[in-house]
């Protein structure tokens, strides 16, 4: 069974619609460069509106420790690290939080997954992600994806999740081609970015837990 995760939401009405299409995980962005950045006092109000036993996860790039503590105490628990920390970053962050600790990583080829796997270290879950345009000013949520069949007889780590590009249209082929523990969106349920769609958040969810 593959998890859901939708990414990036910023109102009540597209945490009650992720929450209803049957997402198993909440994905809330704190990193200035993106529109779907969120202050910890804004997340707190969202947050508040999940259920025990879905996972309200805080994407980061960076962080220092006083971002760090300031998202767990506005009612996340889960870090998903998208920028450059390195095993020993992300073993020193789960010593001193507890709490679970993903680690994205950016793919473009065979040699980006392997690196990927070996630089997971303790994460508790490994999200391969498309790599960034080189242009870009954000490490994930670009609306691209790499090529699904790299992961052809790659060993794995579980749990790991899928990321990038994922659209209503593609999901179900990359679920049943790779077989990700997770998928996670957030540009492929977007009217435009930062802004999620309810109707898209619904028919992603139904393609992707089909």
């Amino acid at each position: 069974m593959t998890d859901l995760k939708i990414c990036g939401l910023s109102t009540p009405e597209t945490v009650d619609a992720a929450l209803a299409a049957g997402a198993r995980y909440l994905g809330f962005v704190f990193f200035k460069a993106s529109p779907r950045d969120l202050t910890p006092e804004r997340a707190q109000a969202l947050a508040a509106r999940v259920p025990a036993g879905i996972g309200r996860v805080a994407v980061l790039v960076d962080p220092d420790d006083a971002l760090v503590d300031a998202v767990l105490a506005a009612g996340m628990d889960i870090l998903q690290l998208h920028g450059r920390e390195d095993p020993a970053r992300l073993a020193a962050i789960k010593a001193r939080t507890g709490a679970k600790v993903w680690r994205a990583a950016g793919v473009a080829t065979r040699d980006d997954i392997r690196a990927a796997v070996i630089g997971r270290g303790p994460a508790d879950l490994l999200l391969l992600d498309a790599k960034p345009p080189k242009a870009a000013a954000l490490p994930g949520g670009n609306g691209v994806a790499f090529d699904w069949r790299l992961l052809a007889g790659a060993d794995m780590p579980r749990p790991w999740g899928l990321s990038g590009g994922l659209t209503a249209a593609t999901v179900g082929e990359a679920v049943a081609l790779v077989r990700p523990d997770l998928v996670d969106v957030s540009s492929g349920v977007e009217e435009t970015p930062g802004v999620k769609s309810i109707d898209k958040i619904r028919a992603f969810a139904r393609a992707a837990l089909a």
